[in-house]
């Protein structure tokens, strides 16, 4: 007797975007240069190819450039959290609040990378491309290849597959990694917990990007389900 078809459920999924900015060419050649030129005279900066900004430019910079870039940030997260929210947050709630709680930039090169990482205290967090080789020619690094500058991500379940059992029964486990292939003018969004790394690259250009935290709040409080008391 054979069993009867039932519809395959897939619970917890990791939701990923990548959104493109129309302005991307205008804004980016303003925004590596003021990068480039805050580095230069930061007197902390450390030495060697990789340098990361404070958190605080939304207090530090003010140009029309940079507030381009931050509408449009605001306005992907926006649309990417009612798409992954979709059914869970309840019909007609609204006076949602979007916050960015760190914006930064980093600049890399000379097989500078940023290893393992999350974001904490945030709900989204996100990753813009100011500037960066184009795709052909960093992938043919003799050494880096393909995943010159990428940005790789991990599954959450990467850590579990040390001790797992692995058979082709969950083959779909197995690739535990997303290489995302950086493009200026792309803004890739992911859940702040969800385990990333600035993979190494060399270039003739810096790699330049910003990144940022983000958290959606409610005024009247986050709850959306009632705890279940023993």
């Amino acid at each position: 007797m054979s069993a009867s078809p039932a519809a395959l459920q897939q619970h917890w999924p990791v939701p990923l975007a990548v959104h493109r900015f129309e302005r991307a060419a205008e804004v980016n050649a303003v925004l590596a240069r003021v990068f480039l030129a805050m580095r230069a005279t930061d007197p902390q900066a450390p030495a060697g190819r990789f340098y990361a900004s404070a958190d605080d430019l939304l207090r530090r910079i003010d140009l029309p450039e940079f507030q381009a870039l931050l509408q449009f940030i605001a306005a992907s997260i926006q649309a990417t959290a009612q798409q992954a929210n979709a059914g869970v947050w309840p019909a007609g709630r609204h006076g949602l609040q979007l916050e960015l709680t760190g914006v930064w930039f980093q600049i890399q090169n000379g097989a500078a990378f940023h290893d393992i990482h999350t974001h904490g205290n945030c709900s989204w967090s996100g990753v813009y491309y100011v500037q960066i080789d184009p795709p052909a020619q960093r992938q043919g690094h003799p050494e880096l290849g393909a995943l010159n500058g990428a940005t790789r991500f991990y599954s959450p379940m990467f850590p579990l597959l040390g001790g797992a059992h692995i058979d082709m029964g969950n083959a779909f486990l197995q690739q535990a990694t997303l290489d995302v292939t950086p493009n200026e003018g792309d803004l890739v969004l992911f859940p702040a917990f969800l385990p990333h790394k600035a993979m190494p690259y060399a270039g003739e250009r810096d790699r330049i990007i910003v990144s940022f935290n983000a958290q959606i709040r409610a005024p009247g409080g986050d709850q959306l389900f009632r705890y279940a008391g023993a």
